[in-house]
């Protein structure tokens, strides 16, 4: 096994669920996430997000829970990533992990790391991942 590199671009939307609720000048709110991987990850991106903003410009946090479904370089299947996103006054920083044991399919026993960019309001992705040999 060893470690594959795939990126690309994808498109994502956003969906509030419910009203945010503010306490203490904190924002929390759950969105629903829905995106579309292009390029050697085809498919849907389906998840929940759950927010908190602060009064502090550039201070905010997320959690999700996203399963991909699709073909990675070929093999099809899902599996399903875990994001933490913190940022600290615009200092950012994030961690989108397979979640262990998720994948299905011709993706089981998927492991792996992804990264986002946004580059003039495009999604990019990049991830890295090991997947047993079929």
């Amino acid at each position: 096994m060893s470690q594959q590199h795939v990126a690309g671009p994808f498109d994502v939307t956003v969906t509030p669920q419910g009203q945010p609720e503010v306490r203490d000048g904190v924002t929390t709110g759950r969105m629903a996430i829905d995106k579309q991987y292009h390029g050697e990850l085809e498919g849907k991106g389906v998840g929940e997000m759950l927010s908190a903003m602060t009064t502090t410009e550039g201070s905010a946090g997320y959690v999700a829970i996203e399963r991909v479904t699709g073909t990675l370089q070929g093999r099809s299947g899902s599996f399903v990533v875990q994001h933490t996103g913190t940022m600290a006054r615009g200092a950012q920083s994030l961690s989108i992990t397979v979640v262990p044991d998720s994948g299905t399919g011709e993706l089981a026993g998927i492991s792996g790391n992804m990264r986002i960019r946004i580059e003039e309001r495009k999604h990019f992705y990049e991830f890295d991942y090991i997947l047993p040999q079929a």
